[in-house]
């Protein structure tokens, strides 16, 4: 399996960043097209992790910016603004339900939230997993709970990292 997100020189586009003119609550919320190919027949699901782990010396943690969970194998195209509008997956908690960030609608915590880094350009790594079940998450769940799920079942994985500018 492998995917694709379109880039423009290396970098997200800017609606999907910091730069977008699509906020809630000054987050940038509409997701980037996913492109998947060569799915194994056998998966019974897609998942998708988005994280930042350059964020670690900003705010001590790698930032979670998507987490998403049972989409249909036979996905060829995860749609733009799929997080806000696709029917049929679950979307997990990204760090914005952190008690540190404070914040609390569920229309940011529980979707896509795109890059805004705060001191420089940060790099983003998109991994998205075939699955040889569904998944048993709710929305909002966490990435530890689904990591704990995926263990054993993941049959193949794919990675992008792109750039988000500052």
């Amino acid at each position: 399996m492998t995917i694709k997100i379109a880039l423009e020189n290396g970098y997200i586009p800017d609606k999907y960043s910091k730069y977008s003119d699509v906020k809630l609550n000054g987050n940038p919320v509409v997701s980037f097209p996913v492109e998947f190919a060569d799915v194994p027949e056998n998966a019974k699901s897609l998942a998708l992790v988005f994280v930042d782990f350059d964020s670690i010396p900003v705010c001590g943690f790698a930032w979670i910016h998507w987490l998403a969970a049972n989409i249909a194998p036979d996905t060829r195209t995860l749609a733009e603004d799929a997080s806000r509008t696709a029917e049929g997956m679950v979307q997990g908690s990204n760090s914005c339900a952190s008690p540190f960030v404070g914040e609390r609608d569920t229309n940011v915590t529980h979707r896509y939230i795109g890059p805004c880094p705060p001191d420089k350009d940060h790099t983003y790594k998109v991994t998205a997993y075939a699955l040889d079940c569904m998944l048993d998450l709710k929305d909002g769940f966490f990435l530890n709970e689904m990591l704990r799920k995926m263990d054993g079942h993941i049959i193949v994985k794919d990675s992008v990292e792109f750039i988000g500018r500052a």
